[in-house]
C-alpha cells in the first residue's frame, strides 16, 4: 500500500472536520460581536430566571471573558453575583458583588449590590471559636453601606444585622471569661468581664456577665467590688424577680465568704506569731 492510500482516510476526516468547522465560523461570522453577546446574555438571563444557577453562571462567566465593550458587562456581573447569592455559596457572592461595585460605580444596581455585599459577608459561616475576621469585614460592610446611603429605607435591615455582628463580638469575650473562671483564673476572668461591660452595654449576656463577676470577686476576696457589682446588677435589672433572689442569694454568699476569710486571716496572723515566738525561744 503506497503512502497516499495509507492516509487518504485521515485527510478525508481532516478535511470533514474542517468543513465543519467551517461552517461554524460562517454561522458566528454572520452576526456582529454585541449580537453574540446578546445571545449568550439572554440565554443566561432564562437559565437564572429558571433558578438554574450554575449553568447561568458558566455563560455569564464566557459573557465577562469574551464581551468587553458590548454592554452586557455590567448585567452580567451583576447576575453573576445574584447568581451566587441564590446558592447561599456566600464567599464568592461577596467577591462578585465587590467586583460589581469596583467596576460599575455608576450602575442603577449598585446601592443593591452594596446591601448584597454585606448580607454576604454576614451570612459567611462562622464559628465562635476562630478568629473574627468575618465579622469584623460584615461590620466594615455594613458600615460603609450607611456612609454612602445615609437615607437608605434598608437603614432598620442593617441595623438589623449590625446588632448581630456586635452580640457575636460579645459572645466571644463573655465566652472567654466564662473559661477562664472555670479554669479558676478569677483574675482573668474579672478583667474580661470588666471590658465586656464597658463595650457591650445591651448584650443579652450583660445579666450572666454581672453575676459572673460578682461571682470572681468573691472567689479573690474582694468583697467591695462584688458588693459593687451586686448593685449594678440590681439597678439594671430592677423587675427582674429572679434577679432579686440571685441578688439576696449573693448578698449571703458575700457575707459567709468575708466571715470565713477573716477567720483565716485571724488563723494565720496567730500562726505568724506563734511561729515568731518558737523562733525567738529557739535563739
Amino acid at each position: 500500500m503506497n503512502f497516499f492510500q495509507k492516509t487518504a482516510p485521515f485527510l478525508c476526516l481532516f478535511s470533514l472536520a474542517a468543513m465543519f468547522a467551517g461552517c461554524s465560523s460562517d454561522q458566528r461570522g454572520k452576526m456582529s460581536h454585541a449580537e453574540y453577546c446578546r445571545g449568550k446574555y439572554e440565554a443566561a438571563e432564562e437559565l437564572f430566571k429558571k433558578q438554574k444557577y450554575g449553568r447561568a453562571q458558566d455563560k455569564l462567566e464566557e459573557i465577562l471573558s469574551l464581551c468587553a465593550g458590548t454592554g452586557y458587562m455590567e448585567r452580567s456581573q451583576f447576575l453573576l453575583a445574584e447568581s451566587y447569592f441564590n446558592l447561599e455559596e456566600w464567599i464568592e457572592a461577596r467577591g462578585e458583588y465587590g467586583s460589581f461595585v469596583l467596576n460599575f460605580p455608576g450602575s442603577p444596581f449598585i446601592e443593591t449590590a452594596e446591601f448584597r455585599k454585606a448580607i454576604s459577608a454576614f451570612n459567611i459561616e462562622y464559628k465562635i471559636a476562630r478568629d473574627e475576621s468575618s465579622t469584623n469585614t460584615a461590620m466594615k460592610d455594613f458600615e460603609r453601606y450607611l456612609e454612602k446611603y445615609p437615607d437608605t429605607p434598608l437603614r432598620d435591615s442593617v441595623n438589623y444585622y449590625y446588632g448581630l455582628l456586635v452580640e457575636r463580638k460579645a459572645e466571644k469575650e463573655f465566652q472567654t471569661a466564662r473559661l477562664y473562671y472555670r479554669m479558676d483564673k478569677y483574675q482573668a476572668a474579672v478583667i474580661y468581664l470588666k471590658e465586656f461591660l464597658e463595650d457591650y452595654k445591651v448584650s443579652k449576656r450583660r445579666k450572666e456577665a454581672l453575676l459572673l463577676i460578682v461571682d470572681s470577686y468573691i472567689e479573690l476576696d474582694q468583697f467591695e467590688p462584688a458588693r459593687s457589682y451586686l448593685a449594678m446588677l440590681r439597678g439594671e435589672f430592677a423587675n427582674d424577680k429572679d434577679i432579686e433572689k440571685l441578688s439576696q442569694k449573693n448578698e449571703k454568699n458575700i457575707a459567709k465568704a468575708e466571715l470565713s476569710f477573716a477567720k483565716r486571716m485571724k488563723k494565720d496572723s496567730k500562726k505568724k506569731k506563734e511561729q515568731k515566738e518558737d523562733k525567738e525561744m529557739t535563739n
